[in-house]
Parts: structure tokens; sequence; C-alpha cells
């Protein structure tokens, strides 16, 4: 009886858990992992703009890094379209708002 209460054994000994207290425990586990979004300069904003249209106007390849919450996105392919009033552009088939872009490499 004394092993129990030692070190974590309390814990290990009773292994059932409650599924309110396991999906806040994956909750809380997720939360942790939470990206927050890039803060873009003016100058960033510019480039970003002039890939797009480059990728447009010459249909070259390009590698768009979207926000996501949780996960790195990545969209390849070339602009499709740029709806600006919008705010988003179409690649690959994906539309993309301008807001969630956060970087845009060439291929």
């Amino acid at each position: 009886m004394v092993k129990k209460l030692e070190g974590n054994g309390l814990w290990e000994s009773s292994r059932m858990i409650l599924p309110e207290h396991r999906s806040k425990h994956q909750e809380q586990r997720r939360q942790l992992k939470r990206r927050n979004r890039i803060e873009l300069d003016e100058q960033e904003i510019e480039q970003i703009q002039q890939r797009l249209l480059e990728s447009q106007e010459h249909k070259t390849a390009v590698k768009v890094r979207v926000y996501h919450p949780y996960e790195q996105q990545l969209v390849t392919g070339h602009v499709e379209r740029i709806h600006v009033q919008r705010q988003r552009i179409l690649v690959a088939g994906y539309w993309i708002g301008m807001a969630d872009i956060e970087s845009v490499e060439p291929c």
C-alpha cells in the first residue's frame, strides 16, 4: 500500500479516466500547439503581391505558405485569378484569402 503513495504511484494505480477529463486534456494539448499569425510589414506585403502578379502574368509556379492555427500549409501552383475586391487569390483550385498568406516563394 505504501508504494502506491510514493512518486506517481497514486495515478499509476488508477488507470481509469473519465471521458470529460480525456477530452479536456486533449483540448489543452491542442491549444499548446496553436500557432499565432505572422505580422507582415509593408515591404513584405508588397513583395508577396509582386510575386503573385508575376505568377499570374507569366504562369510560373509559386509556393504559398498559408496560415492555419495548428499546422503549416503549403499550396503549390500558379496563380489563376486574383480577386481584388474580395482580397483573395486562386491557386491550384484553392481560394486563399490575402490575410492568410504568410509567404510566397518561386518554385
